[in-house]
């Protein structure tokens, strides 16, 4: 496999100096996102509880769209670090020299065009405290699109603050939180190893890797933003180029080694019909929001009915079509 993805899980070193750790490290991996990553920033600065409590770096990877290390010494003004990769090493390889390079206890990976609403550090630190034996945990978090528009917040997984009964299960069967909501201990990732296999979904792995031998904590604030749909975005560029459907079978394959025996086929099953399902029904949005996305509609319900056919599957296959068809007429008058 190429050196870009790894095949296993990269080595995670621990952290060797004696002086004091500071509680968080926020670790911020960018590369040609230059258009968000201020704001990225100043939503991390505004909650800044100091020095001693937060570590905060950007680490480029060879960005080609500006002057990355001007851009995070003018926002951060001394308080944000700054690392630039000798090479463009991919983006698994950027995380984990993130994650090396943090020495706090919690590691938070944001990415540098998503966001973190005010209070969400101490969200976070409420739940380590509460729950000394979890692994990681998430808060509730949303999205926001190429036009600055927040959508409501996802799914509730719990009603109040607590940790996710049956978590590894849950999320083994679909993709249920996204990266700026998430936290992890650093001594998880040194156990467990950064992330590995795929471009697409590896994240989705991580969580049920961590769910397989931690429990999560969780908290129904939403106080984390993902951005999703830019043109640079790597979930946007796999889905228009397939490899998503690729990648996401492989991340199935690898979560049945985290699975009992007797869970196995069931949540392989569940995953497939899942996905098939969510990104049926996205194949269908991206062609009402704009019938030139016609190719990509398409090629986005293939690769859905291909994971799996059900009933909402094919509903979804249906409208689409439909849509099709109407524009298609009115075009043709």
């Amino acid at each position: 496999m190429s050196e870009r993805i790894p095949d296993a899980p990269p080595e995670i070193l621990p952290v060797t100096a004696t002086e004091h750790r500071p509680l968080f490290s926020v670790m911020i991996p960018s590369y040609n996102c230059m258009e968000y990553l201020a704001k990225t920033i100043e939503s991390v600065l505004i909650q800044d509880p100091g020095k001693g409590l937060m570590q905060i770096e950007v680490v480029d990877d060879c960005s080609t769209d500006g002057d990355v290390a001007a851009l995070v010494y003018e926002v951060g003004k001394g308080r944000v670090s700054f690392f630039h990769q000798s090479q463009n090493r991919g983006s698994l390889r950027n995380f984990e020299t993130c994650i090396n390079r943090a020495n706090g206890i919690y590691i938070h990976l944001l990415h540098g065009d998503d966001l973190v609403k005010p209070g969400f550090y101490d969200e976070i630190k409420n739940l380590f405290d509460q729950y000394p034996e979890i692994g990681s945990a998430i808060t509730n978090y949303n999205w926001v699109d190429e036009n600055e528009s927040e959508s409501k917040s996802a799914l509730q997984l719990l009603l109040k603050p607590g940790i996710i009964d049956n978590w590894l299960y849950k999320i083994a069967s679909q993709q249920m939180v996204q990266p700026p909501a998430v936290v992890v201990k650093r001594s998880v990732y040194e156990k467990l190893g950064g992330f590995f296999a795929v471009h697409y979904g590896e994240d989705w792995e991580m969580w049920i890797r961590i769910a397989s031998q931690y429990k999560v904590a969780y908290s129904s604030k939403c106080l984390a933003t993902y951005r999703g749909g830019h043109s640079s975005n790597i979930s946007t560029k796999s889905i228009f180029s397939g490899e998503n459907f690729r990648d996401l079978s492989k991340v199935i394959d690898i979560a049945q080694n985290y699975l009992p025996q007797s869970k196995r086929k069931r949540l392989r099953l569940l995953a497939r019909k899942n996905f098939s399902i969510s990104y049926s029904k996205s194949a269908y949005k991206l062609f009402k929001k704009n019938h030139t996305n016609k190719t990509t509609s398409f090629k986005l319900m293939n690769g859905a009915l291909k994971f799996d056919i059900n009933i909402r599957s094919i509903y979804w296959s249906g409208s689409l079509c439909v849509a099709w068809l109407i524009s298609f007429l009115k075009k043709d008058k």
